[in-house]
């Protein structure tokens, strides 16, 4: 690894970062304006990578490919992960493989989508 690599921060707890929850905890003000759930819920966070300059990577999926949302969840994440202590900067990568399906979803996320008239 080279200087130029940041290390991905083991401990976030001593050092006054946000953990993986506390990031994961915040995404789920974030939903899909077609779909009544959050991001987390729906599946959509594949990865959060927390740097110890205080950088949070964020990498995620979306419903489907050309999702004309793509660009306001993009900033809603953002916003909701910058709002977090010692956080100086959020990147939102969106990735399509592997696809999303409704397998990814959490049952919270299910249960809510039933709720809504959804049938899973």
């Amino acid at each position: 690894m080279d200087d130029l690599t940041p290390t991905p921060v083991t401990d976030t707890a001593v050092s006054g970062l946000p953990t993986e929850e506390q990031v994961l905890e915040a995404l789920k003000v974030v939903k899909d304006p077609e779909i009544p759930v959050n991001v987390v819920d729906l599946g959509l966070i594949y990865g959060v990578d927390i740097n110890p300059d205080g950088v949070i990577d964020i990498t995620m999926t979306l419903t489907s490919v050309g999702c004309p949302v793509q660009d306001l969840i993009r900033a809603d994440a953002e916003m909701a992960v910058s709002r977090l202590d010692n956080v100086n900067e959020v990147n939102v990568e969106f990735v399509w493989t592997p696809p999303w399906g409704p397998d990814k979803m959490t049952e919270d996320g299910k249960r809510q989508m039933r709720m809504f008239g959804f049938n899973l």
